[in-house]
């Protein structure tokens, strides 16, 4: 099958989250069971070209439509773990892909709007006719409008799209610019059964775009699947998801066991799996080392995290103190988007410099981040929403017990110690339902007792959690069992 990945992330190169990680880790899946699979990304400045190997222009003067001209693009190929990805690379005042990160301007939504008319231009012009188009987050959902309402009649009706939902807390809200600049007819566009938007009549919704476009709509989990359906997490598009719920459903994200297994881990002093945990041990002494930390007989707690509302940041800054109080210490990860959100973190670190129970590390170190799960105990993670969620997965994996809160792909893959109707040997955490002080102390304060008194216990819920398989051997299978619904 061959099946084109459009995306504005993909791992390592262009990474600000889990789609970078998700275009990864199922585009390898894919090609390792024989599918051609090719990945098209907007050429940014702020690339990772390190990690690219053999990249060179393969497609001259692309001109892709823009309002009433054309835009001029070149089209660089190059290796990415693996991978072969496509870069667009566009030649115009308006720097769309150089702006010195991936996200977080004003015209975002015409720079991706533009990327997708970029993709559909590219895919048309080279001759590429993919069996599936897999189309990620609202930035690319022009894509399956652009498909059906242009590129079909040129030839292209052969393609079908697989359209993937990471984050509906971003959906492409725009006003008709978007469809003028793209040539798209706005009046038979911005109706409530296309692309206009549910709670504002005057805006375009291109998430809404791709769902209604799509020929199958996927997120991230089943239980987020469910909660965007059913709940305010679908943030408007509640009465869209269930009007195509025929085709829409929840695949739980995998990991990349490459780069997450403390088997093999390269960043880590020593090597462990489940048959030989007390090797863990090397990694605590080492993670103590590195962040200062105190030499002594008590558990440790992390987060691993991006320091932002959907991540419960003020539960986060509770479990720090609660967590030291129960006679732990604690390891934090981070960086805050939010100045008034880092400005707190940064308090409490000037706080807590002195005390050698607790180090907070405010940023992002890749190094670093595979030393906390491989040496701490404890990994804390109590979002308000999360639609997947790597964190618990890889902690895990690195027998590191998770305590989160029952949402999204959390409920999905933690299953708590005491309360779980599943048997003993499925069960790998602590989980709780309410957003507040009190749910998280009564899930991690659970975890501490049971280190403190029962370690043999605790021991065997680690083992638990490194024995389940969070690869992406199943989610492959799913994705490539939806792939040939669709193609029918």
């Amino acid at each position: 099958m061959f099946i084109v990945m459009a995306s504005p992330e993909c791992a390592p190169v262009a990474k600000a989250g889990g789609l970078g990680d998700f275009v990864q880790g199922l585009g390898r899946e894919l090609s390792v069971r024989g599918n051609a699979v090719e990945i098209v990304l907007p050429k940014y400045d702020a690339l990772r070209f390190a990690g690219i190997s053999g990249m060179h222009k393969v497609y001259r003067d692309l001109w892709v439509p823009f309002h009433d001209k054309a835009i001029h693009c070149d089209v660089e190929y190059g290796e990415v773990d693996g991978l072969q990805c496509f870069f667009i690379d566009a030649h115009s005042e308006h720097g769309f892909f150089n702006r010195g990160k991936i996200y977080g301007d004003a015209d975002d939504a015409d720079r991706f709007a533009f990327f997708s008319r970029a993709v559909m231009e590219f895919l048309y012009k080279s001759g590429r006719r993919p069996d599936i188009i897999h189309c990620n987050d609202w930035h690319t959902g022009l894509m399956p409008v652009l498909l059906w309402e242009v590129y079909a009649e040129l030839g292209m009706d052969h393609s079908r799209v697989c359209y993937s939902l990471h984050n509906m807390g971003h959906q492409g809200w725009t006003g008709p610019q978007v469809l003028h600049m793209n040539r798209l007819d706005a009046g038979r566009l911005m109706t409530p059964e296309r692309l206009r938007d549910p709670g504002n009549p005057g805006a375009v919704n291109l998430m809404k775009g791709g769902i209604v476009f799509s020929n199958f709509v996927t997120t991230v989990s089943p239980r987020y699947a469910w909660e965007i359906q059913h709940t305010d997490q679908g943030m408007g598009l509640q009465g869209v998801l269930q009007e195509h719920d025929r085709k829409f459903g929840g695949v739980l994200n995998g990991i990349d066991y490459n780069t997450w297994n403390p088997e093999i881990d390269p960043h880590i002093p020593a090597q462990y799996g489940p048959d030989t945990l007390p090797e863990k041990a090397k990694c605590r002494a080492a993670l103590r080392q590195r962040v200062g930390l105190g030499d002594a007989f008590k558990p440790i707690v992390a987060v691993v995290s991006r320091l932002d509302k959907q991540k419960g940041v003020e539960l986060i800054r509770h479990g720090i103190y609660y967590a030291l109080e129960q006679g732990c210490q604690f390891v934090l990860l981070g960086s805050a988007p939010d100045p008034a959100v880092d400005a707190d973190f940064r308090r409490i670190k000037h706080e807590m410099d002195a005390n050698p129970d607790c180090h907070l590390e405010l940023g992002y170190d890749e190094d670093l981040a595979h030393l906390i799960y491989a040496g701490a105990d404890m990994i804390l993670i109590p979002s308000i929403y999360e639609p997947c969620g790597l964190t618990q997965m890889i902690a895990m994996k690195y027998g590191c017990v998770p305590v989160a809160r029952r949402v999204g792909g959390l409920a999905d893959t933690v299953f708590d110690a005491n309360y779980s109707d599943r048997p003993f040997e499925d069960r790998n955490g602590y989980v709780f339902d309410d957003f507040t002080y009190a749910g998280l102390e009564g899930a991690l304060g659970r975890g501490i007792g049971l280190w403190k008194r029962f370690p043999e216990y605790f021991r065997q819920l680690r083992v638990n959690g490194m024995r389940q398989d969070h690869s992406w051997n199943e989610p492959g299978q799913h994705y490539l069992d939806i792939y040939n619904h669709i193609r029918v």
